[in-house]
Protein backbone atom coordinates (compact mmCIF):
# COMPACT_ATOMS: atom_id res chain seq x y z
CA UNK A 1 0.00 0.00 0.00
CA UNK A 2 2.81 2.41 0.87
CA UNK A 3 4.31 1.78 -2.56
CA UNK A 4 0.96 2.68 -4.19
CA UNK A 5 0.81 5.95 -2.24
CA UNK A 6 4.37 6.79 -3.27
CA UNK A 7 3.60 6.06 -6.93
CA UNK A 8 0.45 8.17 -6.72
CA UNK A 9 2.38 11.09 -5.25
CA UNK A 10 5.05 10.74 -7.93
CA UNK A 11 2.38 10.81 -10.65
CA UNK A 12 0.81 13.89 -9.07
CA UNK A 13 4.18 15.66 -8.95
CA UNK A 14 4.75 15.00 -12.64
CA UNK A 15 1.29 16.30 -13.62
CA UNK A 16 1.14 19.29 -11.27
CA UNK A 17 2.29 22.76 -12.32
CA UNK A 18 6.02 23.22 -12.51
CA UNK A 19 7.66 24.11 -9.24
CA UNK A 20 10.31 26.34 -10.74
CA UNK A 21 12.97 28.67 -9.52
CA UNK A 22 12.06 30.96 -12.41
CA UNK A 23 13.77 34.28 -12.90
CA UNK A 24 12.15 36.74 -10.49
CA UNK A 25 10.18 39.74 -11.67
CA UNK A 26 12.32 42.85 -11.87
CA UNK A 27 15.47 40.91 -12.69
CA UNK A 28 17.43 41.42 -15.88
CA UNK A 29 16.37 39.15 -18.73
CA UNK A 30 19.38 37.44 -20.32
CA UNK A 31 20.07 38.75 -23.83
CA UNK A 32 20.44 36.15 -26.55
CA UNK A 33 20.41 35.50 -30.27
CA UNK A 34 19.09 32.27 -31.78
CA UNK A 35 18.10 30.91 -35.15
CA UNK A 36 14.33 31.12 -35.44
CA UNK A 37 11.67 30.21 -37.96
CA UNK A 38 8.55 32.12 -38.98
CA UNK A 39 6.33 30.76 -41.72
CA UNK A 40 9.00 28.19 -42.55
CA UNK A 41 11.67 30.85 -43.14
CA UNK A 42 14.81 30.91 -40.98
CA UNK A 43 16.20 34.15 -39.55
CA UNK A 44 18.38 35.30 -36.65
CA UNK A 45 16.32 36.43 -33.67
CA UNK A 46 17.96 38.92 -31.29
CA UNK A 47 16.30 39.65 -27.96
CA UNK A 48 17.97 43.07 -27.84
CA UNK A 49 16.57 44.00 -31.26
CA UNK A 50 13.09 42.68 -30.47
CA UNK A 51 12.93 44.71 -27.25
CA UNK A 52 13.49 47.90 -29.26
CA UNK A 53 10.02 47.29 -30.75
CA UNK A 54 8.23 46.67 -27.43
CA UNK A 55 7.77 43.93 -24.86
CA UNK A 56 8.61 40.32 -25.66
CA UNK A 57 6.46 37.38 -24.60
CA UNK A 58 9.04 34.61 -24.37
CA UNK A 59 7.64 31.16 -23.84
CA UNK A 60 9.52 27.92 -23.44
CA UNK A 61 7.99 24.57 -24.37
CA UNK A 62 9.28 20.97 -24.25
CA UNK A 63 9.06 19.74 -27.86
CA UNK A 64 7.46 20.64 -31.17
CA UNK A 65 4.64 18.45 -32.43
CA UNK A 66 3.75 17.03 -29.01
CA UNK A 67 0.10 17.44 -28.03
CA UNK A 68 0.52 20.07 -25.28
CA UNK A 69 3.05 22.10 -27.24
CA UNK A 70 0.84 22.08 -30.34
CA UNK A 71 -2.14 23.26 -28.27
CA UNK A 72 -0.04 26.04 -26.74
CA UNK A 73 1.27 27.14 -30.15
CA UNK A 74 -2.29 27.25 -31.54
CA UNK A 75 -3.35 29.37 -28.53
CA UNK A 76 -0.53 31.85 -29.09
CA UNK A 77 -1.26 31.96 -32.84
CA UNK A 78 -4.91 32.84 -32.16
CA UNK A 79 -3.90 35.66 -29.80
CA UNK A 80 -0.88 37.10 -31.63
CA UNK A 81 -2.84 39.97 -33.21
CA UNK A 82 -3.98 41.08 -29.76
CA UNK A 83 -0.39 40.98 -28.46
CA UNK A 84 0.64 43.13 -31.42
CA UNK A 85 -1.95 45.77 -30.44
CA UNK A 86 0.29 46.39 -27.42
CA UNK A 87 3.51 46.28 -29.43
CA UNK A 88 4.47 42.84 -28.08
CA UNK A 89 6.48 40.20 -29.93
CA UNK A 90 5.82 36.52 -29.20
CA UNK A 91 8.67 34.02 -29.38
CA UNK A 92 8.57 30.33 -28.50
CA UNK A 93 11.81 28.53 -27.62
CA UNK A 94 12.56 24.81 -27.45
CA UNK A 95 15.57 22.54 -27.78
CA UNK A 96 14.30 21.31 -31.15
CA UNK A 97 16.49 21.73 -34.23
CA UNK A 98 15.74 24.47 -36.74
CA UNK A 99 14.53 22.05 -39.44
CA UNK A 100 11.81 20.77 -37.09
CA UNK A 101 10.88 24.33 -36.13
CA UNK A 102 10.59 25.42 -39.76
CA UNK A 103 7.72 22.93 -40.09
CA UNK A 104 6.27 23.71 -36.63
CA UNK A 105 6.26 27.45 -37.41
CA UNK A 106 3.92 26.80 -40.34
CA UNK A 107 1.65 24.09 -38.93
CA UNK A 108 1.24 24.70 -35.20
CA UNK A 109 2.22 28.39 -35.12
CA UNK A 110 0.21 29.04 -38.29
CA UNK A 111 2.94 31.38 -39.57
CA UNK A 112 1.85 33.96 -36.98
CA UNK A 113 4.90 34.09 -34.68
CA UNK A 114 8.45 32.80 -34.54
CA UNK A 115 9.89 29.80 -32.74
CA UNK A 116 13.59 29.57 -31.97
CA UNK A 117 15.97 26.61 -31.81
CA UNK A 118 18.03 26.32 -28.63
CA UNK A 119 19.65 22.97 -29.44
CA UNK A 120 22.24 23.20 -26.65
CA UNK A 121 19.62 24.49 -24.16
CA UNK A 122 21.83 27.43 -23.17
CA UNK A 123 19.02 29.99 -23.33
CA UNK A 124 16.68 27.52 -21.65
CA UNK A 125 19.23 27.30 -18.82
CA UNK A 126 19.75 31.06 -18.63
CA UNK A 127 16.01 31.51 -18.07
CA UNK A 128 15.78 28.71 -15.47
CA UNK A 129 13.44 26.86 -17.81
CA UNK A 130 15.02 23.39 -17.79
CA UNK A 131 12.69 20.48 -17.23
CA UNK A 132 13.70 18.88 -13.90
CA UNK A 133 13.64 15.30 -15.14
CA UNK A 134 14.78 16.09 -18.72
CA UNK A 135 17.36 18.91 -18.43
CA UNK A 136 17.99 18.73 -22.19
CA UNK A 137 14.44 20.06 -22.71
CA UNK A 138 12.55 23.15 -21.69
CA UNK A 139 9.78 23.09 -19.17
CA UNK A 140 6.61 25.04 -19.95
CA UNK A 141 7.27 28.56 -18.66
CA UNK A 142 6.36 31.99 -20.04
CA UNK A 143 7.86 35.40 -19.41
CA UNK A 144 6.85 38.94 -20.30
CA UNK A 145 9.96 41.06 -20.75
CA UNK A 146 9.72 44.85 -20.94
CA UNK A 147 11.68 46.98 -23.42
CA UNK A 148 14.16 47.91 -20.66
CA UNK A 149 15.16 44.23 -20.52
CA UNK A 150 13.47 43.38 -17.21
CA UNK A 151 11.30 40.41 -16.31
CA UNK A 152 7.83 41.88 -15.80
CA UNK A 153 5.87 38.65 -15.38
CA UNK A 154 6.49 34.90 -15.15
CA UNK A 155 4.07 31.99 -15.38
CA UNK A 156 5.01 28.33 -14.91
CA UNK A 157 2.57 25.51 -15.59
CA UNK A 158 2.81 22.27 -17.49
CA UNK A 159 -0.79 22.85 -18.58
CA UNK A 160 -0.60 24.67 -21.94
CA UNK A 161 -3.98 26.36 -21.61
CA UNK A 162 -3.34 29.39 -19.36
CA UNK A 163 -0.07 30.74 -20.72
CA UNK A 164 -1.73 33.00 -23.30
CA UNK A 165 -4.41 34.28 -20.95
CA UNK A 166 -1.89 35.13 -18.24
CA UNK A 167 0.81 36.68 -20.41
CA UNK A 168 -1.73 38.71 -22.38
CA UNK A 169 -3.15 40.07 -19.12
CA UNK A 170 0.38 41.01 -18.04
CA UNK A 171 1.08 42.77 -21.36
CA UNK A 172 -2.18 44.72 -21.02
CA UNK A 173 -1.33 45.68 -17.43
CA UNK A 174 2.14 46.82 -18.48
CA UNK A 175 0.65 48.93 -21.29
CA UNK A 176 -1.91 50.50 -18.92
CA UNK A 177 0.83 51.42 -16.44
CA UNK A 178 2.65 53.33 -19.17
CA UNK A 179 -0.28 55.64 -19.89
Amino acid sequence: MLRGVALGLAAFAIQSPAAHAALPTGSAAPAFSLQAALGGEVFDFSMREALKQGPVVLYFYPAAFTSGCTIEAHNFAEAVDEYRQYGATVLGVSADDIETLKKFSVSACRSKFAVAADADASVIGAYDARMAYRPDRADRISYVITPDGKIYYEFSSRDPDNHVENTLAAVKKWAAERR
